[in-house]
């Protein structure tokens, strides 16, 4: 099956007619094994300038009231990577990223998605992503195929090449057979792939996932991350993610930040991080044991904290209500 990019709007780059379009491959490969390390990707160039960063935050601050849900952020992911933004409830991670995808409104020159501002380019940044927010998207009183037809329209695909790329979409996640089955009846993690399927019927450039596996059992986690995977390797499209799964995080991401009461922490691969937890900890006198893990570096960054940045009551509802609908 071959996954075409969208074709190019007028305010956007277009591809040269003799680039080769690349073709996804079977799910089940991991995540980060196709080589693509540090900024590498086999995608088109994206936008102007010679190697704009997949997203850019300088100095990003987001109030509600007198709180900073995100306190003076700088934040870069690379082209091409999967990247972790990890963190407690009430850390900012999604306050961010409701900020990067043009959610919530930014001043000019704090947030740039592939080199456009999101503050000046917003509709051109919103051609370029992918989302899945945590909370479920999906119609449960429509069909699989009708759903991904739905966020189609609401991507803007044209009419003429629309049920093509609804198909592409559908057979990329694995529902091609089940795509004319109402969604209320899928497993939480066909939910989960149809909502990912939604997010790439526009052909992202940039894919964001808020939680994309909450409430699923281990081994639905692992399909969505997959597809996710497949997918990412045979486009070379960025993907940024925030999960509460450690072992989802040092598996399937390139790197990962670690972010607390708005700000990040820590960065960097989750071997590095993991190494550096180790040194310091023989460093202070501890004996030499088994390397610390990905949880035991985001509990030594959010420390006695941990508890106090748990969310509102608003977050919980919200998470249950997610977790209890793909569950």
């Amino acid at each position: 099956m071959t996954w075409e990019p969208a074709p190019p709007r007028a305010d956007e780059h277009a591809p040269r007619a003799d680039e080769p379009v690349p073709r996804v491959q079977a799910p089940g490969s991991r995540a980060g094994e196709s080589g693509l390390r540090g900024g590498e990707t086999t995608s088109r160039p994206d936008a102007p300038g010679p190697r704009a960063d997949a997203v850019a935050c300088t100095g990003l601050v987001y109030a509600f009231g007198d709180t900073n849900a995100v306190d003076g952020l700088d934040l870069t992911v690379r082209q091409g990577e999967v990247f972790g933004l990890l963190g407690p409830n009430g850390a900012g991670k999604t306050t961010a990223i409701r900020c990067i995808t043009t959610l919530l409104p930014v001043p000019a020159g704090m947030v740039r998605v592939l080199g456009h501002d999101a503050a000046g380019d917003r509709m051109a940044v919103r051609r370029l992503l992918g989302y899945v927010p945590q909370q479920l998207s999906a119609d449960a009183g429509l069909t699989g195929r009708e759903n991904v037809a739905l966020f189609a329209r609401v991507f803007d695909v044209s009419r003429a090449e629309r049920a093509e790329r609804v198909a592409q979409a559908l057979a990329a996640v694995d529902l091609t057979d089940a795509a004319d089955r109402l969604a209320a009846t899928y497993s939480g993690g066909m939910v989960r792939r149809l909502e990912l399927a939604q997010a790439l019927v526009s052909a992202p450039r940039l894919l964001i996932l808020d939680e994309p596996t909450i409430g699923l059992d281990p081994i639905a986690r692992t399909g969505v991350w997959e597809h996710i995977g497949a997918v990412r390797e045979a486009t070379g499209m960025t993907v940024l993610v925030t999960t509460h799964y450690m072992d989802e995080a040092d598996q399937y991401c390139d790197r990962v930040a670690l972010m607390h009461r708005g700000r990040i922490r820590a960065l960097g691969t989750p071997a590095e991080l993991r190494e550096g937890l180790g040194a310091r900890r023989r460093a202070a006198g501890a004996a030499r044991g088994a390397l610390p893990t990905l949880e035991d570096v985001f509990r030594d960054v959010a420390g006695s904290g941990l508890d106090d940045e748990a969310g509102d009551f608003r977050d919980v509802r919200s998470t249950r209500r997610t977790a209890r609908r793909v569950g």
